[in-house]
Order: structure tokens, then sequence, then C-alpha cells
């Protein structure tokens, strides 16, 4: 009777954490979305959390917890892949909070997805700020 107990617990644990996932991206991915600049995706490269002005301690530290929740979040995504919840979206999320090589071209692919742009520009819309440019609009305009 254990082994079913602490199954169902498991699974209780995973359904909460599942539904807390899907509340933090609610809230999360339009505040990120629209605090972002219209250029953000239109350049060629981006700076990077290494190159920035401050306390170099405050950096790091904030850069490890950043990569750690990034971490928790794409486990628990993995999990949620056999498990009640948003799998692949929380493992989206986890993807994006982390810092690793190549990821800023992964956001720029991931963007020209049908229908990505458009998404996250009517986010942007719903709160008044200005669209994003797409990855090769700046070429189309000869900036």
């Amino acid at each position: 009777m254990e082994t079913g107990l602490d199954i169902q617990q498991l699974l209780l644990w995973a359904t909460g954490l599942s539904l807390l996932a899907v509340l933090l991206a609610l809230a999360g991915v339009p505040w990120v979305v629209t605090r972002l600049p219209a250029d953000y995706f239109a350049r060629p490269q981006r700076k990077t959390w290494r190159e920035t002005d401050g306390e170099p301690l405050f950096v790091i530290v904030l850069g490890f917890l950043k990569n750690l929740l990034g971490a928790l979040l794409l486990l628990l995504g993995l999990i949620m892949l056999v498990t009640p919840g948003q799998g692949v979206l929380t493992m989206l999320v986890g993807l994006l909070l982390m810092n690793f090589p190549g990821k800023y071209q992964l956001e720029r692919w991931l963007v020209l997805r049908p229908g990505v742009l458009r998404a996250l520009n009517w986010l942007r819309n719903k709160q008044g700020q200005e669209p994003f440019e797409g990855p090769g609009d700046k070429l189309a305009r000869g900036r």
C-alpha cells in the first residue's frame, strides 16, 4: 500500500508544480516580452550577461540562480511530459532562462516559426509596446 501512496503523493506534487509553472508562465512571459527592446531579435548578436556593468559578484550570483531555475524548470518539464502538465512549455521557459552557447540563435530561430512573432507582437500591443522587428527587418530596411 505504501507504494500506491508514494505514487499518489508524487502525482499530486507533480500536478501542483505543473499548475505553478503554468501560472508563472502566464504571468512571466508577457512581463518579459514587454520589457525586451523592439529590436531584440533584429540584432545580429546580443550583449551577454557577463558584459553588463555593476557589481561582478551580484551578476555572477544572479546568473547562477537564473541558470539553476532554468535547469529546474527543464527537469520539471521533462517530468511533465509523462505526468499532467505543460511539459513542453515549461521546458521552453527553462531553456530560455539558461545561458548556453547558441541560445540567441535558438531564440531567433523560434521567432521565425510561423505565428510566433505575431503572437509576441500581440502581447506587446496589449501592453502598448511597439512591435518586435523580425530578424531580417533591419536588413530589409537598409539599416
